[in-house]
């Protein structure tokens, strides 16, 4: 399969993640400069975390009007496959490839720490590798990581299974004690209606090589790697 990794002014955890892809998925990666308008062949498209435009105005709000968001959009649209991971989420919603908005944190500090996650259900393509039951350590550094939908539009994602990962204890207790940024539901990650986009504020490419004594993020690219054979 072949990944690609769009790069924005500002983008800083797309080296991290191209890394992990090729070395630790054994998958091919390539960049894709955010003024390009050809995704070159990519069965999936990353938008990586970072400080799109130095998170001006809004995070995320400026990367999406970049030339290259029309043609992952247009991707999106036919199906294909969007990960968002932390300023990529913020760029997705602000792109309408997602549901709902990442407002500043409750703290009103930028939060750089471990944290705990686990999957809502295993039937999404992002998920289907893990287990309800289970604790998952990722980490996260977001300023603006909490997840934030009107009352309708959550009713329909919980209906719809979007919502695919909570902020949780090391025992998979979901509790408003452990909600790191305020989240609505404790929610870390979701998909669209289609389940071909997902976006969350932790940073499963940190948690993928063994020298850092974390290797949780293995099982959502496991997961995705499942249905792209």
């Amino acid at each position: 399969m072949k990944f690609g990794v769009v790069v924005f002014p500002g983008s800083n955890c797309d080296q991290d993640i191209t890394d992990g892809i090729t070395h630790f998925l054994r998958q091919d990666c390539i960049k894709l400069w955010h003024k390009n308008t050809d995704l070159e062949g990519c069965d999936v498209i990353v938008l990586p975390g970072g400080f799109s435009y130095g998170d001006y105005l809004r995070s995320g709000a400026i990367a999406r009007f970049s030339p290259i968001m029309n043609e992952v959009v247009r991707f999106a649209n036919k199906g294909g496959i969007v990960v968002g991971i932390c300023n990529g989420f913020q760029i997705a919603t602000e792109a309408g490839l997602l549901p709902g908005a990442l407002l500043p944190n409750t703290q009103q500090k930028f939060l750089c720490k471990n944290v705990y996650i686990k999957p809502t259900h295993t039937q999404s393509r992002f998920t289907n590798a893990m287990q309800t039951n289970k604790s998952y350590q990722i980490p996260i550094a977001h300023a603006e990581g909490r997840y934030y939908v009107d009352d309708n539009t959550l009713k329909d994602m919980q209906d719809n299974g979007q919502i695919l990962f909570q902020y949780c204890d090391v025992q998979g207790k979901v509790s408003e004690e452990v909600n790191p940024n305020g989240s609505l539901l404790n929610i870390a990650g979701v998909c669209n209606k289609k389940g071909n986009v997902m976006g969350m504020m932790p940073h499963p490419e940190r948690a993928l090589d063994p020298d850092a004594h974390n290797t949780d993020g293995i099982y959502i690219f496991e997961s995705l790697l499942r249905n792209l054979g």
